[in-house]
């Protein structure tokens, strides 16, 4: 019997989006031991894609080739506590741009009251990297200052509205007025323009910060070493602006400080079913309250991934999300 085929946006190589993907055919994946079958109608696009599609931030092992970090949709085939017709929302190693995709039953959750679809499929990456990165490495607690860096990124105003929701300050920074003005509109207790102001003395002036959550690193090292208090924590999640820097040990040791970073794809399958867990327990209460909203800014059909890219590249607040159909 010949394999069902399913739309799918494929990798045919260069750099730019509009050379390098396009809308093909390939086979519809069928879940093994513990997964599910979903059929997806809307998936987030995050800034690994733009990596994996310029020929970096491969998969992992056993991870399909083409790209998607998460979605949501309806379940076809059913595994662990989901059953036929469940709507979810999901992380995914790969293969989110698709009509169909697997992943581990474990790694998908119901969606929150209230969100759409679209919504939801824009939360799995964020969510799970900012609690991951802010609440467990960075280990933010009521009454503490986060610091945010590209506030108004997808990361960005995921950890803003997480963090408030716990119960923390934020100091959020972003490029331009009127970036640090959305920043503020989100939430955050301070807003820095980051182009007009030293986002370092802001903190200092300012009491300090306990927790930084970086995507920029280069110039930003030292500058974030300067605005977080003693037993502060500095947790990477990219390098957009430099991935080699230069640390004086002393200054560690004065300020007693822990710096740290991490990934969240190359987690192994229990870990993110770890997350999951807590994600579901902590922070999925948070979205039914108001306290954290999905922010979509713009959307786009599947067959032009192409154009959500270059959207993603430029200005944007939020989230992108992909429609399927």
């Amino acid at each position: 019997m010949t394999q069902a085929q399913m739309d799918a946006v494929e990798i045919e190589g260069g750099k730019g989006p509009a050379q390098a993907l396009r809308l093909g055919r390939i086979a519809t994946p069928e879940p093994a031991e513990g997964q599910i079958l979903v059929r997806v109608e809307a998936a987030g696009v995050n800034r690994p894609d733009l990596i994996q599609r310029q020929g970096f931030y491969p998969p992992p092992p056993g991870a399909p080739s083409t790209l998607g970090l998460e979605i949501a949709g309806e379940v076809v085939k059913g595994a662990g506590r989901w059953r036929e017709g469940d709507r979810v929302c999901a992380l995914l190693g790969g293969g989110g741009y698709a009509q169909f995709a697997v992943c581990d039953a474990r790694h998908a959750l119901p969606i929150p009251a209230g969100l759409s679809l679209i919504e939801a499929a824009g939360l799995p990456e964020t969510v799970f990297t900012v609690y991951a990165n802010v609440f467990e490495h960075g280990a933010l607690k009521s009454g503490e200052t986060l610091m945010v860096h590209g506030a108004t990124s997808g990361i960005g105003v995921t950890a803003i509205q997480m963090a408030k929701a716990a119960g923390a300050r934020v100091i959020a920074t972003a490029r331009g007025a009127d970036k640090a003005a959305q920043a503020k509109a989100l939430g955050a207790d301070i807003a820095v323009d980051a182009t007009a102001e030293d986002f370092a003395q802001v903190a200092e002036a300012n009491g300090g910060v306990d927790v930084i959550l970086d995507m920029v690193a280069g110039t930003y090292f030292p500058k974030n070493l300067d605005a977080l208090n003693a037993g502060g924590r500095l947790v990477h999640i990219a390098a957009l602006g430099g991935g080699t820097v230069e640390l004086q040990i002393h200054r560690l040791m004065q300020k007693r400080l822990s710096i740290t970073g991490s990934t969240l794809r190359p987690r192994s399958a229990d870990e993110k079913a770890r997350l999951a867990s807590e994600v579901e327990r902590v922070v999925w209460p948070w979205i039914a309250a108001g306290k954290v909203k999905a922010i979509v800014e713009r959307t786009f059909p599947l067959a032009n991934a192409a154009d959500a890219h270059a959207w993603l590249d430029g200005d944007h607040l939020g989230k992108v999300v992909l429609t399927v159909g």
